[in-house]
């Protein structure tokens, strides 16, 4: 794929009427002597022209710490293709395969293939391709997205495309290229963000959304960490020593079941604990700070399962650092 002259974007409608064009900063494909082609995309690199919404759409939505990546494979058809060289564009419907925020789907597309030379090929969405969150277990995300926004947003997405490969020089460059996109994904390994230091805004924006993510797994009435913390809590490494001015403090709530002394105690434990997997991680210990609340600051009412699940939880709350004065 010449990812320089290719396009891809999908659409979104907030509040009935708003709708939002995003794209993705990185993704690769090849296309096999079958007629196979495969796109890999990174999540990471989602851009909707605004930095904090980027940071949402990754964390909150397409959780890319835990699916780092979407593959769509789609089957061009060899036969449908065989007077290509003749009439230069063809419209058909082809099969493709999504796998995307852990689920695969197999679905259908109408595309438009075109011979641009005897080198370039481009495969273009020939009418938008509607992906419903449902369809993908982004339903949990939506809400997410909906409550930290304050907006409405319809759970479903369209998808365009407009992708232009080149032939390979010979059978040797195809199969390198292949190689590494499979090993690699042909992509960048960091998200569409500048580099170095975040401004004051970007990092208190981004410790709020930390605190929504719900992706922080404790062992039942345990302040043991689940290993599958870990994804998350590592990118909040990356954000603690991003953000050098700022303190942070580390808060833990639970649901009211049981004592409220011992909530108060599990609070604090699981806080602690928190704190100490970013220290060893390597984030600067000096500016983290661990607070436990116990039940006392319910988000939701403590009257469903779903409620006091959300009420179990870890938040991030930025503080001014003490002064050396």
């Amino acid at each position: 794929m010449n990812a320089e002259a290719s396009t891809l974007r999908f659409q979104s409608v907030k509040n009935e009427t708003k709708v939002e064009s995003s794209t993705f900063g990185s993704y690769a494909g090849t296309i096999d002597e079958n007629g196979v082609a495969t796109v890999r995309i990174l999540m990471d690199s989602v851009d909707t022209n605004v930095d904090l919404r980027n940071v949402r759409m990754r964390f909150l939505l397409f959780e890319t710490f835990q699916f780092p990546e979407a593959v769509v494979t789609m089957q061009l058809d060899p036969e449908q293709l065989e007077d290509l060289r003749d009439v230069r564009r063809k419209v058909m419907m082809a099969n493709y395969t999504i796998e995307l925020h852990g689920v695969k789907s197999e679905r259908e597309a109408e595309i438009a293939v075109m011979l641009l030379d005897d080198n370039t090929v481009s495969v273009t969405s020939s009418t938008p391709i509607s992906l419903p969150t449902a369809d993908f277990e982004l339903d949990g995300g939506i809400a997410k997205l909906e409550e930290a926004a304050k907006v409405q947003i319809i759970p479903s997405a369209t998808v365009t495309f407009d992708f232009m490969f080149n032939r390979a020089g010979s059978a040797s460059e195809y199969v390198t290229a292949s190689n590494e996109m499979a090993q690699t994904a042909g992509l960048v390994s960091v998200a569409l963000e500048d580099s170095g230091d975040f401004s004051m805004e970007a990092c208190k924006g981004r410790f709020e959304i930390m605190s929504r993510t719900d992706n922080i797994y404790f062992a039942r009435g345990s302040a043991q960490l689940e290993d599958r913390s870990g994804l998350l809590l590592d990118s909040i490494v990356d954000i603690v020593n991003r953000c050098p001015e700022l303190a942070i403090r580390v808060d833990g709530h639970t649901d009211s079941d049981g004592s409220e002394i011992l909530n108060q105690s599990l609070s604090e434990a699981r806080a602690r604990s928190v704190r100490a997997y970013l220290v060893e991680a390597g984030a600067d210990g000096g500016r983290i700070e661990a607070v436990g609340f116990g039940e006392t600051l319910p988000i939701v009412a403590n009257n469903s399962e779903e409620n006091k699940q959300r009420n179990r939880r870890i938040e991030f709350s930025v503080m001014e650092p003490e002064s050396d004065v």
